[in-house]
């Protein structure tokens, strides 16, 4: 019993590390539908400003998401 503890770990890990990106991306789509207003009488600027926004929080949520990757893989 002893030899199937670190086997059922090494599996749930495997299982995890599977499953992460899916559930990252699930996410992603939640945040995106919940970001998704629609905003009368915009200036070009205001526009321009908030696909910067938009783009350095992507950058930022898929670096966190590499990062926890990495980290779950070090286990």
């Amino acid at each position: 019993m002893g030899d199937n503890i670190p086997d059922t770990v090494k599996k749930c890990l495997d299982i995890l590390n599977d499953n992460l990106e899916i559930l990252t991306n699930i996410e992603f789509d939640l945040n995106d539908e919940k970001h998704n207003e629609l905003i009368s009488d915009m200036k070009l600027h205001n526009l321009f400003d908030m696909t910067e926004d938009v783009v350095e929080s992507e950058k930022i949520k898929r670096a966190e998401s590499k990062l926890i990757r990495r980290q779950s893989e070090d286990f």
